[in-house]
């Protein structure tokens, strides 16, 4: 009877336990998905959205997607959002690295009136794991992305971890 008592007891929570392994995992437990996703594979075949980088401005200098505009996360500015679209009906796409920081970020576009915005699922650590390629800010493409922590950094596979930026 305790078997069975303990072997439930490691169903139930085995899932709790690895959900943070795993970005689909993570996304599920710190998201509401109050802003629809866009899969990687969509983004690519999508290239009418102003896409808008969320995270911090050291981690935007490692890399960031092409075309992407900083915009920050703790330094987020509508006003300034507005003037860089205006149109409130345009499709923009926002990112961080997984996608927990661009959800915040685009439940303030929608509350501004932003009516076409979304999430891309799992961030620049899923754009790479797909292969696809990212910037610096001279337009080279690399193998770098900021991995933001050595704990969401476990997350980010398929590209070349960078926690820090050493100065010159």
């Amino acid at each position: 009877m305790h078997f069975k008592l303990f072997y439930i007891a490691v169903l139930f929570f085995m899932p709790f336990v690895f959900s943070q392994k795993t970005i689909d995992g993570t996304l599920a437990k710190f998201n509401t998905q109050s802003v629809p996703y866009i899969s990687v594979n969509e983004l690519k075949n999508h290239n009418q959205s102003f896409l808008l980088d969320t995270r911090k401005k050291e981690e935007f200098n490692v890399s960031h997607l092409s075309q992407a505009h900083w915009v920050g996360y703790e330094t987020f500015n509508i006003a300034a959002v507005e003037q860089l679209i205006p149109d409130k009906n345009s499709s923009i796409v926002v990112y961080c690295s997984i996608g927990v920081r661009s959800e915040d970020i685009g439940e303030k576009l929608k509350k501004a009136g932003y009516s076409n915005v979304k999430n891309l699922y799992g961030g620049i650590f899923q754009w790479k794991a797909d292969g696809e390629l990212v910037f610096d800010p001279s337009g080279n493409s690399t193998e770098k992305v900021h991995a933001f922590s050595k704990q969401w950094g476990k997350l980010l596979t398929n590209a070349q971890k960078i926690y820090s930026i050493k100065p010159e």
